[in-house]
């Protein structure tokens, strides 16, 4: 694979993580395209304009380049909206892909992909029609699942368009490879959209370790000045009801033992019901007299994000649905126990008793036993700290793009070999 085309149609690589619809995936977008273009595979990431100020093409380093497509109002818009405009996006894919090729070749040959990426299911359908177009295989990393979070918040309900199952399952039965972040959300794709096995491939997210990896407590605190002598709890994610910050107040309030400890929560408000989750937090923080207690901070970027890590004692991550856990593995990569529901991606990436605990429930009170159990035990936590550490070391964004280049080498050998069949 010599050239792969990439789509994040409604949200940019580039933006930051934990604020609006940036989260994992953003995160996820632009570590594999770096990857994979300093193994040799030029990443062209497609994602549509949010503002006039937007530069049309950014080379965010030799071998990969984001394009800012310009398609409907150049403003953040509703998924609904985005869902109107997913052909016109691929047009412009396709325009842009083509006019590419023209300044590159005098004389007007085809510029050729191997391969075109969705991320998320709208994404993907914009994919399928450059897929078909450009005759190439067509990828598809869904991100979540609307029939598994539909289950866990009616939130959710009001989120998302109607059509999407519709076009999740289309997508399912259309796409030449389905990345599944962990077993958990392949079996899920199996077990609700019928897919085939042979197309679903477990290809998990890495880390990047230069910026998340162990470090010094009382430096990291000083350095983000938070207080020597008390438990800090970090919560990290979008303030969404599927995220579980409200469950993450509720679990300090529950901390009789640890009357000092804090809660730190780094987000900002996410989907349409954001702003109105985040003011009920706040409210509930109050109610539960607590409100002295937990600090709310926008997101960070990555390299202050790792500072915030290393100065907690415990990652809460008490998501209600979580088809990875990205936050759970930097965490870990930190030297952070990890007190997670267990769900999705979190119950691969916890190991129970050894690197955290999983909790089955949503209860605040099941969370702040193991909390608690946590911080009553130095030699636990340090243990546990320890193992974090050695299981991080399995993941990388090397990793990921190596098994990405893979899939496509045996995609390719299937179609010459039916090629060759054919004659």
């Amino acid at each position: 694979m010599q050239h792969l085309a990439i789509v994040s149609m409604h949200t940019s690589p580039l933006a930051q993580p934990g604020m609006g619809d940036g989260g994992g995936m953003n995160v996820y977008v632009k570590e594999l395209a770096q990857s994979l273009a300093r193994k040799g595979v030029d990443c062209d990431v497609f994602t549509r304009s949010t503002s006039p100020l937007d530069p049309l093409t950014v080379e965010v380093e030799p071998g990969f380049k984001v394009h800012h497509v310009v398609v409907g109002p150049r403003r953040p818009v509703s998924k609904n909206q985005l869902f109107e405009l997913t052909s016109s996006f691929a047009e412009k894919v396709l325009d842009i892909l083509d006019s590419t090729s023209r300044l590159r070749s005098p004389f007007g040959m085809g510029y050729r992909i191997d391969a075109v990426h969705g991320n998320y299911w709208l994404s993907s359908l914009v994919s399928a029609k450059v897929s078909k177009a450009m005759d190439v295989p067509l990828f598809t990393t869904f991100h979540t699942l609307t029939r598994v979070k539909a289950e866990a918040s009616r939130e959710f309900l009001v989120d998302d368009p109607m059509n999407r199952e519709a076009a999740e399952e289309y997508l399912t039965d259309r796409s030449d490879a389905i990345f599944a972040s962990c077993t958990v959300e392949a079996t899920q794709l199996v077990k609700l959209y019928n897919a085939n096995p042979s197309k679903v491939h477990v290809i998990s997210p890495g880390v990047d370790h230069a910026l998340f990896g162990p470090g010094e407590r009382r430096m990291a605190r000083s350095a983000v000045r938070l207080p020597q002598d008390v438990p800090v709890i970090l919560f990290v994610g979008r303030i969404q009801h599927l995220k579980g910050a409200d469950l993450a107040v509720a679990t300090l309030a529950e901390l009789e033992s640890f009357p000092s400890a804090r809660l730190i929560i780094i987000g900002g408000p996410s989907g349409s019901l954001g702003r109105e989750e985040l003011h009920k937090l706040r409210v509930q923080a109050n109610e539960l007299g607590i409100a002295d207690r937990v600090h709310f901070l926008p997101p960070q970027p990555h390299e202050l994000l790792s500072t915030y890590y290393r100065a907690a004692n415990i990652c809460l991550a008490p998501s209600r649905v979580e088809s990875f856990g990205l936050v759970a593995l930097e965490a870990a990569a930190c030297g952070l126990p990890v007190v997670a529901s267990k769900v999705g991606g979190l119950s691969t990436l916890v190991e129970h008793g050894i690197t955290g605990f999983l909790v089955d429930s949503f209860s605040p009170g099941d969370l702040a036993r193991a909390v608690s159990e946590i911080l009553s035990d130095t030699t636990l936590a340090t243990r546990m700290a320890r193992r974090s550490i050695s299981l991080a070391r399995r993941y990388s964004w090397s990793n990921t793009a190596s098994k990405v280049i893979d899939v496509y080498a045996r995609i390719a050998n299937e179609l010459d070999a039916d090629s060759v069949a054919a004659c």
